[in-house]
């Protein structure tokens, strides 16, 4: 592996090895959804802090509401900093990106609560996470493209999947602080102020992150990006006027994958504790092996990309998916337990790696070099805002509307199953 990533250097070139771009690139990556996590497995305790004046169901409401207002800036972060990257290339983007995360995190970590100064506290909250939504946003497309551009010949699909892998890094550390925070600290201490450790932890973490990327500047063609900057005045006009079709095309593909991301990783966790009542600090554990899941299989399912195709193994994941997701609910609620839930989570994972990982390589490639940070950027920060904001809001609201437990399930493989029609809409691009 390390021989695969490793670029050797021209004499005199100084160009650092692939292994530290990939390191660079999706550490921002890693990290957020590190907060995300933490943010989503602490929803009942953050909705206790800064929603006390509400009923349980509210103070839960309002925590995934506040969760979701983040994606609001996403497709702002998507579009203007993936512009920047396409104008004035990829590093300056991601250090912008991650410069953003780190005071997002921070304001999250250190906000007060209701109880010390009222009304203003949620406030805070909902500025820290448009930041933090903002800054996200503009983190894949710059990521992505580079990734893509840098990979060696035939392995588009293997190195750009370390940017999922990099999700099942960050998920998995999120649910392992979750897990241990609940274990050691007693209730009180917990909702008083264990829950900001992560967001702590994080903000000291992403300071590394920048050092990281200050040294990635070499991989950029100078060339190309004066080439942008003269042909791509308006790179969002050119993909909203030229690329409409991939553009929606992107889009729906996305819904399915991150609909089933956030129910798996975010919303199954917190349904199991909030609706089965089963321990705090086991679900979360079974978070961890699915994060683990993802950060294992990505790669190998972005192998099979590059020998197989992108579309192949998304059809063959979604198919699996949609027999498998129902009856999993079902199965778990007949009789719940902290075994059925780890086969839950991590039988579902397993098909949603598969997919998700050629995904991620294929929505890159419908579109040029010249606007390609700017489309990639677009097209994920539209579909998570729409789907993936309103995901555990949906989830939560669909249980206590119907009384079904299930509904959720229903609601994920409807979408699932739109989501793939997206397969029949895309055009690639040679570029």
């Amino acid at each position: 592996m390390i021989d695969q990533l490793t670029l050797h250097a021209a004499t005199g070139s100084g160009r650092p090895s692939r292994s530290k771009l990939l390191v660079a690139t999706t550490i921002g990556n890693a990290l957020e959804f590190f907060d995300f996590t933490v943010y989503g497995f602490f929803s009942i305790v953050i909705g206790h802090q800064f929603f006390s004046t509400l009923s349980s169901y509210g103070q839960l409401m309002a925590s995934v509401a506040t969760f979701g207002l983040g994606f609001v800036m996403r497709p702002v972060g998507g579009i203007l900093i993936g512009m920047y990257a396409d104008r004035a290339g990829r590093r300056p983007a991601m250090m912008l990106t991650l410069s953003l995360m780190t005071v997002g995190v921070c304001m999250a970590g250190l906000a007060p609560t209701y109880a010390q100064v009222g009304i203003a506290a949620p406030i805070i909250m909902v500025l820290a996470r448009f930041i933090q939504g903002f800054s996200a946003g503009g983190e894949v497309g710059a990521s992505t493209t580079l990734l893509l551009e840098q990979a060696p010949p035939g392995s588009r699909g293997w190195f750009t999947s370390w940017q999922l892998a990099s999700q099942g890094m960050g998920v998995a550390a999120g649910a392992a602080s979750a897990s241990v925070l609940s274990y050691v600290l007693s209730h009180d201490a917990l909702y008083a102020w264990g829950w900001r450790l992560p967001f702590l932890f994080g903000a000291a973490i992403l300071p590394i992150g920048i050092i990281i990327r200050s040294q990635i500047s070499a991989f950029e063609d100078e060339s190309v990006r004066a080439e942008n900057r003269v042909a791509e005045h308006s790179p969002i006009a050119r993909l909203l006027r030229d690329h409409r079709r991939n553009f929606g095309a992107g889009v729906l593909l996305l819904m399915g994958g991150v609909v089933m991301n956030y129910t798996v990783l975010f919303f199954i966790p917190t349904y199991a504790i909030h609706e089965l009542k089963l321990d705090e600090s086991a679900s979360y554990a079974c978070a961890i092996a699915s994060g683990l899941t993802i950060a294992i299989l990505s790669p190998i399912a972005g192998k099979i990309a590059d020998a197989f195709g992108r579309i192949a193994p998304i059809v063959l994941g979604r198919l699996v998916l949609i027999v498998m997701l129902y009856p999993a609910y079902a199965w778990l609620n007949s009789e719940p337990s902290i075994f059925r839930l780890f086969v839950v989570i991590v039988g579902l994972t397993i098909p949603f790696t598969l997919q998700g990982s050629p995904s991620i390589t294929l929505i890159p490639e419908l579109f040029p070099r010249a606007i390609r940070a700017t489309a990639t950027g677009t097209v994920y920060s539209f579909g998570v805002a729409i789907f993936g904001g309103l995901t555990q809001l949906v989830a939560v609201w669909l249980i206590h509307s119907t009384g079904n437990r299930l509904a959720p399930a229903i609601a994920t493989t409807l979408c699932v199953v739109i989501s793939s029609l997206s397969l029949l809409m895309i055009r690639r691009t040679e570029d």
